[in-house]
């Protein structure tokens, strides 16, 4: 689980968002007090430094007296004074706002492979296998060409193996917060993927509808 501190609700979307697309189960904290208990189940932290109750600062500190897991500062404040304070204080890596998501998430990984703490980034359904690390997926060896929304929609249910993803998460996360709605998006994505990856697309068995809520892979 990656946790996400930081005050603004827009920024914590947008991250849960970014962690989500990359394979990453999230935990979202809103101020120091909150986020604290979750430390301890962190497999890394994004940290923003502009905290409502105490400095970001104050918490990396705390933070790295409980936790060897990987600290990411990820703040608007880009003196290298701040960044150095950051760096000696403990943060494995310094990402200045605005920022790109896929440079995110590479920084994320190589810290954690530093920290020797990146999970398996590939997941294994019947004879297809799907790398997140390399963002390839292959059927009994063979590379499957997907598009980028039907990889995104596998990912995210390789993300979750075995369990259902919903409608809403699916869509907010691959489409954005607008579609929400928009389900037919997911029918179309998900019927691509079971002609690319199923043995008979019209008796799915890798990728499997649960009516009214959502989908899962099966494992």
């Amino acid at each position: 689980m990656i946790l996400i501190v930081d005050d603004e609700p827009h920024v914590r979307r947008l991250l849960a968002a970014i962690l989500s697309r990359g394979g990453y189960d999230v935990a979202e904290a809103c101020d120091a007090r909150s986020a604290m208990p979750l430390v301890a189940r962190a497999e890394a932290v994004l940290l923003d430094l502009g905290l409502p109750d105490r400095d970001g600062m104050e918490l990396l500190s705390d933070i790295r007296r409980v936790s060897a897991a990987p600290v990411l500062v990820v703040s608007a404040r880009e003196a290298a004074a701040e960044k150095v304070a950051a760096l000696d204080l403990g943060a494995d890596d310094y990402v200045t706002k605005p920022f790109d998501g896929d440079e995110l998430l590479a920084r994320l990984r190589a810290a954690l492979r530093r920290r020797g703490a990146e999970p398996a980034r590939a997941v294994t359904a019947g004879d297809v296998v799907i790398d997140t690390e390399r963002r390839s997926v292959t059927k009994a060896g063979a590379e499957v060409h997907l598009t980028r929304k039907e990889y995104g929609l596998l990912a995210m249910l390789a993300a979750h193996p075995g369990r259902i993803v919903t409608h809403a998460q699916l869509l907010t996360v691959i489409w954005g917060p607008a579609h929400v709605a928009d389900i037919a998006y997911l029918r179309v994505a998900a019927r691509a993927l079971r002609v690319k990856l199923e043995d008979d697309p019209a008796r799915p068995v890798l990728i499997r509808n649960e009516p009214g809520i959502g989908y899962r892979l099966v494992v």
